[in-house]
């Protein structure tokens, strides 16, 4: 009896232990499944794969193509997500026409909403170019999408806004509950948690729209402050949404691109970025430090930022693992899928129909608008050549703005100071494309045009400047050259690719000449990094050299006289012109004047030569253009063709 007693004991406790262990394995298998990330930035209200400058459908960018990447991505998995980063409703005439033209009302559905509410996105993020319109416009537009917005680092001004508890503008974080399946076709719950940044130069590129209204705050305190309350509050996934680039070094505080070190915040699982129109994964950001391109992280987290104006879609993918009891990622992997192949230049992803059926009848208003005719030019208006010399495009601009500030500057105490005018070329190709250009050939000039001329909507300003802060100005310019060596090779590059184009201020009414054998003046951040070196030459004012002491009224936009682009002595102090026009409709006024009052009813917009390249003895200088822009080289007789590349690009060089 008792050895049979000890048998039965000694088959329950194997029994028992078998359960257990089997138990304790099938919890250590867990489940595990994939999920898809997927991510649209920058689409600047280019719904449609339609050029409002050229009057011409384009197969390079638009939201409808970037869908048929959309729906091709889900097909292919099981559980995905879909988001947006920003920079959504401003960007060509499509959007002015909404927010200016035939202004948004109380209750409609502003068309990328239309659009994007039937595509099913999860959740999108707001980016700068948003609050372009001003907040009550943007709170209305917002009303319209059937799925949350939202910004962490954007808070209220209100009487809270010192208090430990200030209110936020906006819906910081959302926290998504999701079921996912297993690739044996069980449902599993999931809370996804998501958070939006913006950029806190907004405060300064809109400050004419957000000043007194709200606050915003440093985009990685705000995230350390965030990101371990969404996890107390269940997210077991955690996907940030900077509106914000990736910068190589050091990111100081109130960094406009702070995406390097949001990766590094624990809790962060993946980032959506976009802002700087750029793509990663890429060849470009290899050099970048914790950066792997081939699984598409930075510090080990999935990252992906899909360019401009749905000419990619980015793509990232999760597996994630319970087998702890709580959602774990064990592996994962970003990417970017194009709507067109650069290499062969051709479409790789249809329109899909749904978005000009949903949206035809803005579409149309908006073809009807601005192919209004405004004036009569004499000549071609283009930017092929507008960084290595004066330029029609950034001419025509300027002679607006400094006829208005002139009108007002009349009776006031200001009027006895000369008047500048500061402009920058918009299209100038580079990370755009080489069909991203200003071309408008002689002949009527429509709304489109004035529109491809000044693509921002931004507001005329006046600064009093003294001749040293001129002259500073021009030198932070002249960062968009090259350092020539003039012992060096004999061809150089004069064009230096990282310098954003619309920070290329040339100023007219003074003249001026680049010598690009001298090192920058300024880092890309406004920093003096070489005071010794002056590459702003013969600068003079109606021949004679501009003195540091003499005072000047320079026009030039809100974005510029606010701060923006870090700009060593432009701040709001200088201002002394706070215009609610903007530049664009300057720009309309002046050339409807000019096709009234002209002899012959017609603009002329040549450039009048004000500045230049200091030719280099025994140097050839070259840049890189469009190779559409060999057609105007009748017209430029200090610019010559080395070689058309064949991929839409051309080699030329300045003639001495």
């Amino acid at each position: 009896m008792r050895l049979r007693s000890v048998t039965t004991l000694g088959a329950i406790r194997i029994l028992v232990l078998g359960c257990f262990a089997l138990l304790l394995c099938s919890a250590g298998q867990g489940a595990e499944v994939r999920l898809r990330i997927l991510e649209t930035t920058d689409v600047h209200m280019n719904l449609l794969s339609y050029d409002y400058y050229q009057d011409k459908t384009t197969d390079q960018y638009g939201l409808s193509r970037a869908m048929s990447l959309i729906k091709a991505a889900r097909a292919e998995a099981p559980n995905s997500l879909l988001f947006d980063n920003g920079d959504l409703l401003q960007g060509n005439p499509m959007g002015d026409y909404v927010a200016k033209v035939q202004p948004l009302k109380d209750g409609e559905i502003h068309p990328a909403f239309r659009v994007m509410n039937q595509m099913g996105y999860d959740a999108a993020n707001i980016g700068n170019h948003e609050f372009n319109y001003g907040l009550d416009f943007l709170r209305r537009a917002l009303k319209g999408a059937n799925f949350p917005y939202v910004n962490a680092n954007i808070y209220l001004a209100d009487e809270h806004r010192n208090s430990d508890t200030p209110r936020h503008a906006f819906t910081p974080y959302v926290l998504l509950d999701r079921q996912l399946v297993d690739a044996q076709g069980k449902a599993h719950a999931i809370k996804v948690g998501v958070i939006g940044f913006a950029p806190p130069q907004i405060m300064l590129w809109d400050k004419g729209n957000l000043e007194g209204k709200v606050i915003a705050r440093d985009v990685l305190e705000t995230a350390k402050k965030y990101v371990p309350l969404m996890r107390a509050q269940g997210a077991q996934l955690v996907i940030a949404i900077p509106h914000a680039g990736f910068e190589k070094g050091p990111v100081a505080q109130f960094s406009e691109n702070a995406v390097g070190p949001l990766t590094e915040i624990p809790g962060v699982d993946a980032v959506l970025f976009g802002h700087a129109h750029a793509e990663f994964p890429s060849k470009a950001f290899a050099d970048h430090p914790k950066v792997n391109i081939e699984r598409g992280t930075i510090n080990g987290v999935a990252a992906v930022m899909p360019g401009r104006w749905g000419d990619h879609l980015g793509v990232i993918d999760f597996t994630l693992d319970n087998a702890s009891g709580n959602w774990k990622v064990v592996d994962s992997r970003a990417s970017i899928r194009p709507i067109f192949d650069r290499a062969s230049r051709t479409s790789v992803a249809a329109a899909d129909p749904m978005v000009e059926q949903t949206i035809g009848d803005v579409h149309a208003a908006t073809l009807e608008y601005v192919r209004n005719k405004v004036a009569f030019s004499s000549a071609p208006i283009y930017s092929y050549f507008a960084l290595v010399g004066d330029d029609p495009s950034v001419q025509v601009v300027s002679n607006a703005q400094m006829a208005y500030v002139q009108r007002a500057m009349q009776g006031t105490d200001y009027e006895k100071y000369p008047v500048l005018s500061a402009a920058a070329p918009f299209k100038t190709g580079g990370r755009q494309g080489w069909d991203y250009y200003t071309d408008i050939p002689a002949g009527p000039v429509a709304i489109k045009n004035v529109a491809d001329l000044y693509v921002y909507p931004n507001t005329l300003k006046a600064m009093l400047l003294t001749g040293a802060e001129v002259r500073e100005w021009i030198e932070m310019s002249a960062g968009q050259f090259n350092q020539i060596d003039p012992k060096g090779a004999a061809q150089q590059s004069v064009l230096n690719d990282t310098f954003r184009s619309y920070n290329f201020d040339t100023l007219d009414g003074v003249t001026y000449e680049f010598d690009v054998t001298q090192p920058a003046r300024y880092d890309s951040n406004g920093k003096l990094v070489a005071p010794d070196a002056h590459r702003v030459k013969n600068l003079s004012y109606q021949s004679s050299p501009v003195l540091p002491d003499a005072r000047f009224i320079v026009a030039t936009n809100n974005y510029r006289a606010f701060g923006g682009g870090n700009f060593p002595g432009l701040n709001a102090s200088k201002v002394v012109l706070e215009s609610p026009d903007e530049n664009r409709q300057v720009l309309i006024d002046y050339l409807r004047m000019m096709d009234m009052v002209s002899s012959n009813k017609q603009v002329n917009p040549s450039a009048d030569g004000n500045w230049r390249i200091t030719p280099v003895p025994g140097v050839r200088l070259t840049f890189l253009s469009a190779s559409t822009a060999q057609r105007y080289l009748a017209n430029q007789p200090k610019i010559r063709l080395i070689k058309d590349n064949g991929d839409g690009s051309a080699l030329y060089e300045l003639v001495p």
